[in-house]
């Protein structure tokens, strides 16, 4: 599925481009707040319409944290940007806890001062429960990826003027054993993959065009293949990326930091 232009997007949520909530052309300066909030609550929509045969818990936190969500949208996440940071999907004790990405407690209770009611899933797996703002563990790749943003930013309303971070895909997988070995998407059976790939495709592609970002920076590698083809080769944008700061990394567990500010500067974003 073909990413839309600007006005496309406006046009198919209801918007004109000369209209107040969308766009001011004529000094450069885009709201694009409720267009980015609508398009994702559709977005949230749309995968829930996909079926999966995998054994699996299936947690989707656009729609039980959805208020965490929107607030992050709102705040941080929903004004054009320089560059854009895209993960793989949510972690089990990051983003699937929080409604944010890469959501690590720490950081959305004391960086980003996030505070909204968090719900719960329709089914749970045991080991795996949602406990929103309650839980105690922290995640180990969100905690790397924003202590890395307030280092460098010092406020989140710094970092929000020139960056924002999203997932390409919303959901969870949770393999029902023991232990919740988590599934990533790229793990899925073929058909189902794509299903949810096309949908995660035009969504990705649609907040590029509203936040236009002139770097797109996948946060590891399945991550940066999708941009690539997202993309589609625009000669406007540079896609590139960096190390994923999961523990599981072995390049990640030293110097995860300054090897992630080495990209940034070599590409001119810091």
């Amino acid at each position: 599925m073909i990413p839309l232009s600007f006005s496309a997007v406006c046009a198919m949520l209801g918007y004109h481009t000369g209209s107040r909530m969308v766009l001011a052309r004529g000094n450069g300066v885009q709201d694009t707040t409720f267009a980015v909030i609508k398009r994702t609550k559709l977005f949230a929509k749309q995968v829930e319409t996909l079926r999966f045969s995998c054994d699996c818990h299936i947690y989707n936190p656009l729609d039980y944290a959805w208020p965490m969500h929107e607030a992050y949208l709102s705040a941080y996440a929903s004004k054009p940007v320089k560059t854009l940071l895209v993960g793989m999907n949510p972690g089990p004790f990051g983003m699937a806890q929080t409604g944010v990405p890469f959501g690590e407690i720490g950081a959305v209770k004391t960086f980003l001062k996030l505070s909204q009611p968090i719900g719960k899933p329709p089914t749970e797996h045991p080991a795996r429960p949602i406990l929103g703002l309650e839980t105690k563990r922290s995640e180990v790749s969100g905690k790397r990826l924003w202590g890395l943003m307030e280092e460098h930013y010092e406020t989140a309303e710094a970092f929000s003027q020139e960056m924002a971070i999203y997932n390409y895909c919303p959901l969870v997988f949770m393999q029902r054993t023991k232990t919740a070995k988590n599934l990533t998407p790229d793990k899925l059976a073929k058909g189902e993959r794509l299903a949810l790939q096309t949908i995660c495709d035009a969504y990705l592609g649609d907040i590029i065009t509203l936040l236009d970002p002139a770097f797109l920076i996948g946060v590891g590698v399945y991550a940066h293949q999708m941009l690539e083809k997202v993309n589609r080769g625009d000669e406007r944008r540079i896609v590139s990326s960096i190390l994923h700061p999961s523990p599981g990394n072995p390049q990640a567990n030293k110097g995860w930091d300054e090897k992630a500010a080495a990209v940034f500067r070599d590409l001119g974003i810091w």
